[in-house]
């Protein structure tokens, strides 16, 4: 498993807006600029944290961004099967029907395993969690 770049500049955009604890949203072109990310890719990342409810969209004037719940109710998790899906070591964890192999492979408990301790590791990190702990 490899954590894209994009989930990258999704875990430091939900950084940001965590560290600022603002009540006004924030505009695409200041979270871009402080955390050095491009800012279309982030307007698309944005887009997908919306829409899986971690971020808020306002528009207008004083419109932008802002998180949706506090930093201690979004888990690193959360983050980043917003953006990438289902954390899966191999296509057979998620979708076993999918492979012969499944029920025979010595191997498939490994990545089942695997996959399990992951997942509960990043549902258990939060944001509050991670702006607490040293740099």
């Amino acid at each position: 498993m490899e954590i894209t770049q994009e989930t990258d500049y999704a875990v430091r955009c939900i950084l940001f807006l965590s560290k600022t604890g603002s009540k006004k949203p924030v505009v695409i072109e200041t979270i871009a600029a402080e955390m050095c990310i491009p800012g279309s890719f982030l307007a698309k990342i944005l887009q997908k944290l919306t829409k899986a409810g971690i971020a808020k969209s306002f528009r207008g004037n004083k419109g932008g961004f802002q998180l949706s719940k506090g930093p201690r109710h979004i888990s690193l998790l959360a983050v980043v099967e917003a953006i990438e899906g289902p954390i899966a070591m191999n296509r057979c964890t998620i979708h076993p029907e999918r492979c012969n192999f499944s029920r025979t492979c010595p191997v498939h408990p490994v990545w089942t395993n695997l996959r399990k301790i992951v997942t509960e590791y990043l549902a258990a990190m939060d944001f509050e969690m991670m702006l607490k702990r040293p740099q």
